[in-house]
Parts: C-alpha cells; sequence; structure tokens
C-alpha cells in the first residue's frame, strides 16, 4: 500500500525511510508526532529570505525547493535544491543563510527550533541522521563543485538530470520503472541560474540529449530517461570511479 506523505502517523509518512526520523523507533516517532506541524507554500513563494530568523526547521515532504544567493546587481545564483526528505534549517543556527523559494507546490514537515534542538540531545538518532544528512550534503556540494567548474554545458545539464534521476529513485522503495519518468523540479529558468548557463543553451542542450537518445523530452517539464548509460556518458563522469 503506498505511502501517505503527510499522514499524521510518522510511521506511515512517505519520506519515513530517508528523512531526518529515519532511524527513529516507536517511541520517539510519537515525540515526534506531539511537535510537529505542516506548512505549504505556493510556487515562487519565499520561505526564509537570507539573514532573517530562521523559527522553525523541517523536512520536505513534497515538492522542491531552492537555495539561492542574491547579488548586489540583482543576479541570483542558485546554490541547491532542498527535494523531498531533504532537512531544511540547521540547529544552533538562528538566522537562514541563503534564501529558500518554493520552486514548486511545497509541503515542509516542521519543528519549532528549540523544541527540536532539546528532542536532539534526548535523541541521538535524530542527531546522528542529520550529521549524516549534512556530510553527504557537502559531498554533494563537493561533486557539484566540479560541475560548475570544469564541465561543459552538456556535461552540466546531463549531469543534472542524472542527479534528479538518482534522487528520485531513492525516494522510492522499489526500482524505478524504465524508462524512467521525471517532472524537472525547476524551470528551465532556474534551471539555467543553477547551472552557470543561459536559457537558451539550456533549451539547446536538452534537445541535443534527446536527439542523442538519452532521453525523450515529453513536456516543458517533464523527461523520460531512455538511455541511462547513454545519459550517464554524456554527464562527462569517470564511470571507473568509486
Amino acid at each position: 500500500m503506498a505511502r501517505d506523505p503527510l499522514s499524521p502517523r510518522c510511521a506511515d509518512c512517505g519520506i519515513r525511510h530517508r528523512a531526518v526520523c529515519s532511524r527513529c523507533d516507536a517511541a520517539e516517532l510519537a515525540r515526534l508526532e506531539q511537535v510537529k506541524f505542516y506548512r505549504s507554500y505556493e510556487a515562487g513563494q519565499r520561505v526564509v529570505w537570507a539573514g532573517d530568523e530562521m523559527a522553525f526547521v523541517g523536512s520536505v515532504v513534497t515538492g522542491v525547493a531552492t537555495l539561492s544567493h542574491s547579488l548586489e546587481d540583482g543576479r541570483v545564483q542558485v546554490v541547491g535544491l532542498l527535494m523531498p526528505s531533504d532537512f531544511v534549517g540547521r540547529p544552533g543556527r538562528e538566522t537562514a543563510p541563503f534564501d529558500v523559494t518554493a520552486a514548486s507546490a511545497l509541503t515542509l514537515c516542521c519543528f519549532r527550533r528549540a523544541p527540536f534542538e532539546r528532542l536532539m540531545a534526548e535523541m541521538p538518532h535524530v542527531s546522528e541522521r542529520l550529521l549524516e544528512m549534512t556530510l553527504d550534503e557537502l559531498d554533494a556540494a563537493r561533486d557539484w563543485a566540479v560541475v560548475l567548474g570544469r564541465k561543459s554545458a552538456r556535461e552540466r545539464v546531463a549531469s543534472f538530470l542524472a542527479s534528479v534521476a538518482r534522487r528520485e529513485a531513492k525516494l522510492e522503495l522499489v526500482p524505478p520503472p524504465r524508462p524512467q519518468r521525471l517532472a524537472l523540479p525547476l524551470t528551465r529558468e532556474a534551471m539555467a541560474d543553477h547551472l552557470g548557463l543561459t536559457l537558451e543553451t539550456v533549451s539547446r542542450q536538452l534537445g541535443a540529449l534527446a536527439r542523442a537518445g538519452a532521453i525523450a523530452l515529453d513536456a516543458k517539464r517533464r523527461i523520460s530517461i531512455l538511455d541511462p548509460a547513454r545519459l550517464a556518458a554524456e554527464t562527462g563522469d569517470d564511470a571507473t570511479a568509486a
């Protein structure tokens, strides 16, 4: 039976196996249920501005949010994506380091920051999982530095699509179907900001990947991964790397 992503019971939550609460036992989940609350945002709505107080922390349940940094001249760099099961906010930090914006309809499972910090001290499973997620995020940021610093436009777009496909597959408890169909988490304009490219370049490279047989463009924000091996080859990554 499919899990309800907004179930009042944490044990039935659709992101339960990946989120910060994934290692909690029944008693710990019951404590989280007593203090959690949901917040929903429309696409384009700001969750928090950089520098503002972050009064809550939580997990993305449905939808996608962007982390971005704005420059004085109005330019915006998308520095990260928050997808289902990702954690929003930092215990021990009172202000947000980046703008957090809903890239689609977004629902967060939230906890007031101070009570959550107390729960972390009492529930080692939560603090251990959050540390693991933070280190995974650091590894992903280092990988993305290579994408932006060394890869061609084609490789950047292919790397982004491959990353989204991997993330989607990890959220499922069964292998993805073939072909794997994806709803892109960003508009092409936002993809361009994220990848350090122009909108026109992103569109050209998506078309080139489709002509190469790696993907199919099903709609403006929907694609199918037709040939995962070909898409992986287009990323430029070393297939023999661990």
